[in-house]
């Protein structure tokens, strides 16, 4: 009897070639389109035509409310507490392999497939299932996924974690898929237009905008439109008449406070990583020399990691690290394996 599959489909090309592969590996296949915010509604009929061309059946789930609560929210109230957050971690560990693959699940199906470009893979030797880079690193996405589980990836499906995008647009046109030229999304799914300050503006009218913005020495040099609207390591938009430019090094919620200074002092060559998932190992118990990555576009770089509690590590780079914001994901690598990773303090 063929594996029952649901792939998750946003109506692009990754994860419409995704069922395509799935279906003709001999897979009962479900397309599921799950309907998040407004924004997203414009996949749906991109979607329901490719499941229509692939033969399969396609359901729309409402998770607005769901997805509000949970990573909506969230992102929000990070930016209000001067932190940059990472809605994809939240929303691939709770949303889509949280809610959605329980559902899928409860449902009779054996699997829950996405798009994504990473690869799950099961150690015999240590009996656990491994998260690994795709093997297009530059579409890699395994740094959004470290927060998953055991039992998550037990149920995981990434049918190209083994192909590059060109392969995935070709494999696409040969199939007459009529999203073989779509472009991608670039962009944070429930954000108008990408512009996320005005996002917050809107949720928050009352909100206190307006603060000082500061030198190290205290000096007053401008003030900013709302520290939410800042990130560390952020050098345009300050309007800052100075010779020599300016970065964003701080931020004190409690004081609605900016403290910028010269490119050298957003450098940094420890960190401290809150809120741990390990995946590779069981827990750490002593120094590792791992790469670390801090941005989803941030080159991994060298460094030891040293446990401090059971849920707190110390992170030390072998070379300074430009803009370590609070709130971002950390994420450790042995080379293509994910270790675990947490959240940046």
């Amino acid at each position: 009897m063929a594996k029952r599959v649901w792939v998750a489909m946003s109506g692009g090309v990754d994860s419409s070639v995704a069922a395509a592969l799935l279906k003709n590996a001999g897979y009962e296949v479900m397309g599921v389109t799950f309907l998040t915010t407004p924004q997203t509604s414009s996949g749906i009929n991109f979607a329901q035509e490719v499941a229509q061309q692939l033969n399969i059946p396609h359901m729309v789930l409402d998770i607005s409310k769901e997805f509000e609560k949970t990573v909506v929210n969230y992102f929000c109230q990070e930016y209000l507490s001067a932190r940059t957050p990472n809605p994809c971690v939240i929303c691939n560990q709770k949303i889509k392999f949280g809610l959605l693959l329980n559902h899928a699940l409860s449902c009779g199906a054996d699997f829950f497939a996405t798009g994504h470009y990473a690869q799950v893979v099961y150690d015999y030797q240590s009996g656990c299932f491994l998260l690994k880079r795709g093997r297009d690193k530059r579409k890699d996405q395994s740094y959004f996924l470290f927060r998953l589980s055991q039992e998550q990836l037990s149920s995981i499906l990434f049918p190209l974690g083994d192909m590059d995008k060109a392969e995935v647009r070709k494999k696409a046109k040969e199939l007459n898929l009529k999203v073989f030229d779509k472009p991608g999304s670039k962009e944070i799914c429930f954000i108008p237009h990408n512009d996320y300050k005005k996002f917050i503006k809107k949720r928050f009218p009352d909100l206190k905008q307006k603060g000082p913005i500061l030198s190290p020495e205290g000096e007053f040099l401008g003030e900013h439109e709302g520290i939410f609207s800042l990130t560390i390591g952020q050098r345009k938009g300050l309007k800052i008449a100075k010779g020599t430019p300016l970065y964003v090094i701080s931020l004190d919620k409690t004081t609605n406070t900016a403290i910028v200074g010269t490119k050298d002092k957003i450098f940094r060559s420890e960190l401290i990583v809150k809120q741990l998932n390990w995946i590779g190992i069981r827990k750490l118990e002593k120094p590792m020399e791992v790469k670390v990555q801090i941005r989803s576009q941030h080159r991994e770089s060298p460094a030891r990691i040293i446990p401090l509690s059971e849920h707190r590590v110390k992170v030390e780079f072998f070379e300074p690290q430009l803009a370590v914001t609070p709130g971002q994901a950390a994420v450790f690598y042995q080379a293509d394996t994910v270790i675990g990773g947490g959240e940046i303090e």
